[in-house]
């Protein structure tokens, strides 16, 4: 069964989502029968390539106050925390998230995509790196495994990986995804949002008894 996950490593809810997906596959019995695909999507493609703050950002981006911002901050930390992970309400830039997914589907050339993308959600959200800057991004494809001249390489280079982003992204659109988690099984249910753990193992094992029936 193939289970194809669309996120944003600038998306909270992401960060958490793929958390709690995680432990509701590690509850499902089939789950050594279980590919998962990750699939890229952003939230702000035209996000500068630049950084600015994330609250300023992301209050203007949708058109909310700054104390709004906020409080949508705490709720995203809050719900982190609830699985375990760290947060940093506010101490974090944003940016343009295109090379982050031409960088993942590299790593996903060496095996190495899902390790790139955990560590990258963490030290966007939990870390004082930031993942806008490119000495930071080869430094965490080094980390996981990747070779450094082959990560330098693709992100000097524009075009590398640009179209498998793009199909990612026409295909989630192809879908009706219009933002991200977006969870698709067998490519025949669909699960946005953040729910909970008990609830994608639900989802998983429903899958899974479509595919066996059939």
């Amino acid at each position: 069964m193939r289970v194809e996950i669309w996120t944003d490593i600038a998306c909270p809810w992401c960060y958490s989502a793929n958390a709690r997906f995680g432990q509701g596959l590690a509850a499902f019995a089939h789950r050594d029968q279980v590919e998962v695909v990750h699939r890229s999507f952003e939230l702000n493609p035209q996000a500068e390539t630049g950084t600015v703050p994330i609250i300023d950002a992301v209050a203007a981006q949708y058109g909310r106050t700054r104390e709004q911002q906020i409080a949508r901050e705490e709720q995203a930390a809050a719900l982190a925390a609830s699985v375990g992970l760290g947060y940093r309400i506010g101490g974090r830039v944003f940016g343009n998230t295109f090379d982050i997914h031409r960088l993942l589907h590299f790593a996903k050339t060496s095996g190495l995509q899902v390790e790139l993308m955990d560590l990258a959600f963490r030290v966007n959200f939990a870390d004082e790196r930031s993942v806008y800057d490119r000495e930071t991004l080869v430094s965490l494809a080094v980390e996981v495994g990747l070779d450094e001249a082959g990560a330098r390489a693709v992100l000097n280079d524009p075009d590398a990986y640009a179209e498998e982003v793009r199909a990612d992204e026409r295909l989630a659109a192809d879908l009706g995804a219009t933002g991200v988690p977006f969870f698709v099984l067998n490519r025949r249910y669909g699960v946005s949002g953040v729910q909970s753990a008990e609830m994608f193992t639900q989802s998983l094992e429903q899958a899974w008894a479509e595919r066996s029936a059939a």
